[in-house]
């Protein structure tokens, strides 16, 4: 699969990674099909193993090649990852207070950003589509990095990445449909908006890619905005839905095991 990958464009590459990514998305949605009810102590153990994943990702696969990149271009090797870092938590905290969404496991009494009439399951699926979009950029801005000869940037890094994003998109399919299964959604529409959530992710690979393609000098600060972004996702939404039922043990277990993995395998092949 590595060999048929070589071959391909950095855009192309990154589309049929975030492809893969969407995909796992809707086998969480699928889930549906099987459970009217999941347990809320499996969701919260999936919720923390997510929120693990995208830290260490934060880290291997997105800040400490920024770093090493700033270094390689005769730039203050902390200072484009440090702006692009706090650049991508403040661009995700404008859409997180603009759009509309409701996150899993609240009533719509607390609906976010501005104030409309949408349906609930719209709402549901807005805010994973929020965690979702900053995922697809990075995994888009890992291979657009291989194709702008990078050289601390490799095939089997990205592909790392990728496959620990899609891991943790598991249970955030899952965590859209099983609610609004509960809700008395039919089984196909439960599954159709949590496999939506994840649609985002192969065209915020194409403009990752594109964009680290295109604008070589600003590759660092992108790497290090795809880093802000997800780690703001992380703090704001993966870990307080994880402890909103107290099961805090086992989604702090589940954090480090996702940690762990994402570790191992950005270690491991990158």
């Amino acid at each position: 699969m590595i060999e048929s990958l070589t071959n391909l464009s950095p855009v192309w590459q990154a589309f049929l990674a975030t492809c893969f990514t969407w995909f796992v998305t809707a086998l969480g949605a699928a889930m549906v099909f099987f459970f009217k009810e999941i347990s809320r102590k499996a969701l919260d153990g999936m919720l923390g193993f997510a929120a693990g994943v995208m830290i260490a990702a934060s880290f291997w696969s997105l800040l400490a090649p920024a770093i090493d990149l700033s270094e390689q271009m005769g730039l203050t090797p902390w200072m484009p990852p440090l702006i692009g870092f706090l650049a991508g938590g403040a661009a995700l905290r404008l859409v997180d207070k603009l759009l509309p969404h409701l996150h899993p496991g609240f009533p719509v009494s607390q609906t976010e950003g501005i104030h409309t009439s949408w349906h609930k399951s719209i709402l549901l699926v807005f805010a994973i589509t929020l965690h979702n979009f900053p995922e697809g950029l990075a995994v888009g801005v890992a291979f657009g990095a291989i194709g702008a000869d990078i050289p601390s940037a490799s095939l089997a890094g990205a592909i790392a990445l990728a496959v620990g994003i899609g891991i943790q998109n598991f249970p955030e399919g899952t965590a859209v449909s099983v609610p609004l299964r509960r809700s008395g959604l039919s089984r196909f529409k439960s599954f159709w908006y949590g496999q939506l959530s994840g649609i985002v992710e192969p065209l915020g690979g194409v403009l990752g890619a594109i964009a680290a393609l295109t604008m070589r000098p600003i590759l660092p600060y992108a790497l290090a905005f795809a880093a802000g972004a997800m780690i703001f996702v992380v703090v704001e939404d993966a870990i307080p839905e994880s402890q909103l039922s107290g099961n805090t043990d086992i989604a702090t277990l589940g954090a480090m095991l996702g940690f762990a993995v994402m570790m191992s395998l950005d270690v491991a092949l990158g």
